[in-house]
C-alpha cells in the first residue's frame, strides 16, 4: 500500500499495494544481474510509461514523478513492486515494509545474511537487503523470464550486489536447495492475484523448512479476509514444522472487516515481536503482531494443507488491489 494521492507516470494512483510473481515455469535460468544489462548504470533518459508483454502477462513500468528514479511495476494491473533506484532502502508498500521489518530484525544490524527470494518482482527486497546488509549473498527465484529480463534492462542492479536471479518454479527450486543453505527464505510469490496452490501445503512448508539453517527464519507475504479459510491452514501448517510464529497484519484485517495482506513469519527460535510490533505501530498504516496464545486462537481447529488438497489463496474481492 502506498501514500494515497501518489501519482504514476502521467494518471493513476495506488490504492493498495500487492506483490505477486508470475505463474509458475520449468525452466531453472540463472540470470546474472548486476552488470548483464547493456542499460547497466545509465540513467533512465526519459520517465515515460512502458509496457511488454511477458510470459505470463502484460507488465508496465510507471515512474513516481515525485522521486526522480522510482518505478512501480504492475503485472496485468496488480501493483507488484515499487523501486527507488536512488533509494534502494524506501520501501513504499505498507507490506514491504513490514517484509523489510522482518529483515531488520532476524539478526544484529549489517550483517551479512545468505537469504532465498521466492518470487522477484522488480526485487525490491533484494535490492533493500543489499544497502542495509551489504555482503549478503541472495538468490531470486522468478517463475516469469520475460519480467527478469524487463527488471534487468530497464532497474538494473548496481555492481556487487551479491544477487543472481533464475528463471525457475519456486517450489521446484526449493526441492532442488541444498538443506541448511538459508538464513532467510522471503516468499511473496503470486499467480496474478492469489499465491499458486503448489505453494501452500505443507510438504511445501517442509521444503522451507529442510532449507533452512536452524537459527534461520521463513518469511511470507499471504492475503485473506474473514473467516480467513487460506490463512489459518497455512498457520496451522507451519506451526507443525516451526516452533515460534507469529502474523503481522493491520487491525481491520485481523478483525475480518477487510481482505489485505498478512505476513506470516516462521523460525524455531524466538521471534522479536516486541521490536516487530514497535516498528509495524510506528508505520504510516499501523500493523499489530500476533503471537502465542491469540494465534493459536486464530487457528483453532484448522488443518495443515495436503497436496491433494491444496487450492491458490482467494481472489481478492474488485478494488481491493489495483491502480485507479
Amino acid at each position: 500500500m502506498s501514500a494515497p494521492g501518489r501519482e504514476w507516470g502521467t494518471a493513476g494512483s495506488v490504492v493498495a499495494g500487492r506483490a505477486h510473481a508470475a505463474e509458475p515455469h520449468t525452466d531453472a535460468v540463472p540470470r546474472p544481474f548486476g552488470g548483464a544489462s547493456h542499460r547497466h548504470n545509465e540513467e533512465v533518459k526519459e520517465a515515460i510509461p512502458l509496457s511488454r508483454v511477458t510470459d505470463h502477462g502484460t507488465a508496465k513500468l510507471m515512474p513516481d514523478v515525485d522521486r526522480k528514479r522510482a518505478w512501480l511495476l504492475t503485472v496485468d494491473g496488480a501493483p507488484q513492486s515499487y523501486v527507488d533506484l536512488d533509494e534502494p532502502a524506501h520501501l513504499e508498500f505498507e507490506y514491504t515494509r513490514r517484509l523489510g521489518h522482518v529483515l531488520d530484525t532476524v539478526a544484529e544490524p549489517g550483517r551479512a545474511l545468505d537469504v532465498l527470494h521466492l518470487g522477484g518482482g522488480a526485487f525490491t527486497l533484494p535490492r533493500y537487503l543489499a544497502a542495509t546488509r551489504p555482503g549478503s549473498r541472495q538468490d531470486v527465484v522468478e517463475a516469469d523470464r520475460g519480467l527478469l529480463d524487463l527488471v534487468a534492462e530497464h532497474l538494473p542492479l548496481p555492481d556487487g550486489a551479491g544477487i543472481t536471479a533464475h528463471g525457475a518454479d519456486a517450489r521446484a527450486w526449493l526441492e532442488a536447495a541444498p538443506a541448511d543453505s538459508a538464513d532467510v527464505v522471503v516468499a511473496d510469490v503470486f499467480g496474478g492475484s492469489r499465491v499458486p496452490a503448489h505453494l501452500t501445503s505443507v510438504a511445501y512448508a517442509r521444503e522451507a523448512a529442510r532449507v533452512l539453517r536452524a537459527d534461520g527464519v521463513y518469511v511470507a507475504n499471504l492475503a485473506d479476509s474473514a473467516p480467513f479459510t487460506f490463512l489459518r491452514p497455512q498457520l496451522a501448517g507451519f506451526a507443525t514444522l516451526f516452533e515460534e510464529l507469529a502474523l503481522i497484519a493491520e487491525p481491520g484485517v485481523l478483525r475480518g472487516r477487510r481482505f489485505g495482506n498478512a505476513v506470516l513469519v516462521a523460525a524455531h527460535r524466538p521471534i522479536d515481536t516486541a521490536a516487530l510490533a514497535r516498528r509495524t505501530a510506528a508505520d504510516a498504516f499501523p500493523a499489530r503482531v500476533e503471537h502465542g496464545p491469540a494465534l493459536r486462537n486464530l487457528i483453532g481447529d484448522a488443518r495443515p494443507v495436503r497436496d491433494e488438497d491444496a487450492v491458490p489463496s482467494p481472489e481478492p474481492p474488485a478494488g481491493a488491489f489495483g491502480v485507479g
